[in-house]
């Protein structure tokens, strides 16, 4: 259930063009009091969240270096990279995760989502999805899981079934492409807070422009999306997978789906507009 984008976000007008409910509105859980802190941190823990978070850091400061190259290139320097390093830090990443996660789990039975995570299969289950996460910082290592799925369609491996059904359960390419469309939203909220677009430029039309990268978003997030769950399944056993999927088919388990990726969705959509607005900052003074 940690199969999020590392660029994913949310910028709520385009949610409805974008056609999927990952951040929808919180409903039932925003009347009910949110998950206490002790269950909070628990299930987080449990979920290897704690391990992720300082993966996130890598992810954005490694992405932070190509978009300097890319929008302002040799002009952010000691600056920028501590822009970005504040941006990105691990206590201001968990605690957005955290606040948003709570209020989504409001009024959810926790106890067998702790119960599957707790027990052997699940730390198993979290760990691979943890040590893969962090294996595909490594460009070399992210391609070898591309090709292995590639060689798996190729052979229409059984395994196939079995991942497109917990991503299908998930629903994990649209909430996730969903998310980057709307992370590249706020981002572009960020650099217009900034100055450093057009002033004539609306906001219809920074929609217009993120939402022509949706084909290209799509292809990626696929790939991405398999790939990574290939290679970090791929020492279970197909009753694991499917005991996973079974999971996230009860009510608590779509829940608990639901509050990652709109605890993600925050966080994301935080980082992306921060990030505009940050890199603003060199690309108007290059202007100057």
């Amino acid at each position: 259930m940690l199969a999020a984008l590392s660029l994913s976000g949310s910028g709520q007008a385009l949610w409805a063009e974008a056609g999927a409910g990952g951040g929808a509105p919180q409903s039932e859980a925003a009347t009910a009091a949110p998950l206490g802190e002790a269950e909070t941190q628990a299930l987080m823990v449990a979920l290897g969240m704690d391990r992720l978070m300082p993966i996130l850091r890598d992810e954005g400061l490694a992405y932070s270096t190509a978009l300097e190259r890319e929008l302002f290139p040799g002009a952010g320097g000691k600056a920028w990279a501590d822009l970005v390093s504040e941006i990105y830090a691990t206590d201001r990443l968990e605690r957005v995760m955290a606040r948003r996660f709570a209020a989504e789990m409001a009024g959810v039975d926790v106890a067998p989502l702790m119960a599957f995570f707790d027990s052997d299969r699940g730390r198993r289950i979290v760990g691979l999805e943890i040590s893969a996460r962090a294996a595909l910082l490594d460009d070399t290592v992210e391609q070898m899981s591309r090709d292995a799925f590639s060689e798996m369609r190729g052979e229409d491996s059984p395994r196939l079934d079995l991942l497109r059904a917990y991503i299908e359960s998930n629903d994990l390419v649209e909430t996730n492409i969903a998310g980057a469309l709307n992370s590249n939203f706020a981002f572009y909220q960020g650099l217009a807070a900034g100055g450093a677009l057009p002033p004539e430029m609306s906001e219809e039309e920074m929609l217009r422009d993120v939402w022509m990268q949706e084909p290209d978003i799509r292809e990626e997030t696929e790939t991405w999306v398999w790939s990574y769950l290939a290679m970090a399944y791929e020492p279970l056993e197909d009753a694991d997978i499917e005991a996973y999927t079974a999971l996230s088919q009860t009510p608590e388990g779509r829940a608990l789906n639901r509050a990652i990726f709109a605890g993600f969705d925050e966080l994301f959509a935080d980082i992306s507009r921060d990030l505009g607005l940050a890199a603003s900052r060199f690309m108007v003074s290059e202007d100057i």
